[in-house]
């Protein structure tokens, strides 16, 4: 069902992601004292291929934006990442403390709109701004999410910015069972969690959708530049479904 740009759509996205979250990563992330034995182990594991775009961790100050139940910012930390976690969903920030608890992680964690950071508090403090798992498409206005990114970094910080690669919007090259839509399609429209494809029919019907906006590589491409920023590199990754085909990208930039 399509659906306009409203004044409310994240805190239409926030009911959807605080709605049985924390029991989402309890069933399939495994209990947080399981996977801190994980993160412990291995962090440079957890952080999978975001490893190679950074260059230090000790001492480094990243926000995590969009970051979840803290799957890449404990490992972070653990590395010795001063690591704060901006989330819009209060579940989130319960499994990623407890997570971080038990792998004896310090993070710090701003249950807010990403949108809403406070700058006087936050601008100009972070070394990298990083996010990963496919988070644009929950922005309206890529150019208002990129300029807090901008603002968020000290002179000469780095953004590394993950997500789907926009080819899935043509086609559900990832398997997340989302509808297929022009590529140069710019409307809002309504659709499922992304975890709602693991949950029995009587369940997934009655989950909270999110409002999306999917972009084109140029649009996020030109509103790195737009924002400020200086691009260093633009990688794209093989989908985990089909090596033959784009599934994501990884995008750094300099402020």
């Amino acid at each position: 069902m399509e659906q306009q740009t409203s004044e409310n759509y994240r805190a239409q996205n926030k009911k959807a992601w605080e709605y049985s979250a924390y029991d989402f990563w309890m069933t399939h992330s495994g209990p947080p004292a399981e996977r801190a034995k994980e993160a412990v182990a291995n962090p440079l594991r957890m952080l999978k291929q975001f490893a190679a775009y950074f260059d230090r961790y000790e001492g480094v100050r990243v926000a995590n934006l969009c970051g979840s139940c803290g799957k890449k910012a404990v490992p972070l930390a653990l590395l010795g990442a001063e690591v704060t976690v901006f989330d819009i969903s209060e579940d989130n920030r319960r499994y990623a403390m407890e997570f971080a608890g038990a792998a004896g992680a310090d993070i710090r964690y701003e249950v807010c709109d990403v949108l809403e950071i406070d700058p006087g508090r936050y601008g100009g403090y972070f070394d990298i701004v990083f996010m990963e798992g496919g988070i644009l498409h929950y922005f309206h206005d890529i150019d208002q999410f990129m300029k807090v990114c901008h603002t968020l970094l000290k002179p000469a910080g780095k953004m590394i910015c993950s997500d789907f690669h926009p080819f899935t919007k043509i086609a559900d090259l990832l398997e997340l069972e989302q509808p297929s839509r022009g590529y140069f399609d710019t409307a809002v429209f309504e659709g499922e969690m992304a975890h709602a494809r693991f949950y029995e029919e009587p369940v997934r019907s009655r989950m909270p959708k999110c409002l999306y906006r999917k972009y084109t590589v140029s649009e996020i491409i030109n509103s790195v530049i737009g924002c400020g920023f200086a691009l260093e590199r633009f990688d794209e990754h093989p989908a985990w479904t089909n090596d033959r085909v784009p599934g994501e990208f990884t995008l750094v930039a300099r402020k």
